[in-house]
């Protein structure tokens, strides 16, 4: 009897041994999102103006998605969806706040939807938030209700890169900034000291600060570092204090969205682009760039690198007029559902899990984030999510993907994806285009006229995919 219940004792502990080394064994997730980056700029997606080593080391070693997608050519409903893998226009939230607009009290994620870092945070994961939110201000919209244990970073749509102006006499100290003043004579151009004032799109620059501190929690911080460093250096501290532990880590770096601000030295080491506009850029991207490789050399230090997926990608395509933005070869960008607007730079690394090296043309969309993390945590995935896990089919090479994304924006756009065909109806009163993406990646052959069946049926199932959202916010 006594032997029965020794080993009894034995079993039980065991059991629950292997279900801790279970539960310290399950696999990381770490998505680095990137704002405003066009498709075309860095060098994994052939750009060989300015330098990316980092992020074209990420996709060596894993999955570069040609065709990797967002639901969204705004920021904040295409982080809606994201982050809940369901089409935001599910629950109404197609419209992008900025400025005031989002301190108001229904401005950002509806908390009747859950987050897929909330589910994972519950089962036991450490969870973070370092950078951009842009998906509430409000107390029950903060990051550390949303499913997040801690927080870095700023709530609303943009930050400039280093606090205060005209220090000293210099303004925005240690940096070359260049910022939108529709005052000027359109295309003109006003240089003092390090500050560059022009007409080069269309609206002045926002204020972007104005009732949006840096934050560490819930608690406003002043933060002297370059905002791209200091989000890279939360990254990494929050690695390496969590490294024991199951993780996921959103790190939303508002790089390279407006206001363009560079570091002087990073430009300085640019010189050879003689357009101060496209210098400037140039340097917040390789700011980025170095980010993206101190994040997985933390990784590296901890030895996960084989027990972490790694997500890489942009929120949007890029503004050209406003950033200099390449979304080549697409067409359009941030604000258009055409493909420069909603296709942009993706990669998917996990050494040993997933394929490395390879370039996939078939269709991922980034609601397949929070279905992938689920199923790598062993958790049940979301019965009303739109997203599939990439584990389903990425090492089927007959599988098709992802075969119809759907898209719908105020102003009357709309588009939907089936296969190697797209619709786009650019606005409201806008007759719908219809093209083969295959043989014209770049949208420059409208095929409605000649492929009236074809249009007909892609219309009637966008319709049928519409049917299911809530109404279109006024």
């Amino acid at each position: 009897m006594m032997r029965l219940c020794w080993l009894a004792l034995l079993s039980a502990a065991f059991c629950c041994h292997a279900a801790s080394a279970s539960a310290d064994d399950r696999p990381n997730i770490v998505v680095i999102v990137a704002d405003d980056l066009g498709y075309g700029e860095t060098g994994m997606m052939g750009n060989r103006e300015i330098p990316t080593p980092h992020i074209d080391a990420l996709a060596d070693g894993g999955v570069r998605c040609t065709a990797g997608y967002v639901t969204s050519s705004y920021c904040s409903p295409s982080r809606a969806g994201m982050l809940t893998g369901r089409y935001q226009s599910r629950f109404g939230y197609d419209i992008n706040p900025t400025g005031k607009r989002n301190l108001l009290p229904d401005a950002g994620l509806p908390t009747s939807e859950t987050t897929f870092v909330k589910t994972l945070n519950e089962a036991g994961y450490r969870t973070g938030l370092v950078g951009k939110w842009h998906l509430g201000a409000t107390p029950s919209r903060h990051p550390m209700q949303r499913g997040f244990d801690s927080f870095y970073g700023f709530l609303h749509e943009g930050h400039f890169y280093v606090p205060g102006s005209h220090v000293d006499g210099v303004p925005y100290p240690n940096v070359l900034t260049m910022i939108r003043d529709a005052s000027l004579d359109a295309g003109e151009r006003v240089r003092s000291d390090n500050l560059i004032r022009g007409n080069y799109a269309r609206m002045s620059e926002p204020s972007y600060d104005q009732d949006n501190p840096i934050m560490r929690g819930t608690e406003v911080i002043e933060e002297p570092r370059y905002l791209t460093e200091a989000i890279t250096d939360e990254a990494v501290s929050f690695i390496d204090r969590h490294h024991d532990d199951p993780f996921c880590l959103m790190v939303c770096y508002n790089a390279v969205h407006s206001p363009m601000q560079a570091k002087l030295e990073d430009c300085q080491a640019l010189r050879r682009i003689t357009d101060v506009q496209r210098r400037i850029f140039a340097g917040m991207l390789i700011s980025l760039d170095r980010g993206v490789g101190a994040i997985t050399a933390a990784i590296d230090e901890h030895r996960l690198r084989r027990n972490t997926l790694v997500v890489f990608l942009s929120d949007n395509g890029g503004p050209t007029a406003e950033l200099t933005s390449s979304n080549a070869p697409l067409r359009g960008g941030k604000g258009s559902l055409y493909e420069g607007g909603v296709r942009i730079p993706m990669v998917w690394s996990f050494p040993g899990r997933l394929p490395e090296g390879v370039s996939e043309p078939r269709p991922v969309i980034s609601l397949d984030i929070a279905a992938t993390a689920l199923d790598l945590a062993g958790l049940p995935a979301n019965a009303q999510a739109d997203g599939v896990s990439i584990f389903q089919w990425i090492d089927n090479p007959i599988a098709t993907g992802r075969q119809h994304l759907y898209w719908r924006m105020p102003g009357g756009k709309q588009a939907l994806r089936s296969g190697d065909w797209k619709i786009v109806r650019p606005k409201r009163g806008e007759p719908i285009e219809l093209y083969h993406l295959k043989i014209d990646p770049s949208e420059e052959h409208d095929l409605a006229a000649m492929q009236r069946e074809k249009l007909s049926e892609l219309i009637n199932r966008w319709q049928a995919f519409d049917a299911q959202m809530a109404p279109l916010a006024p």
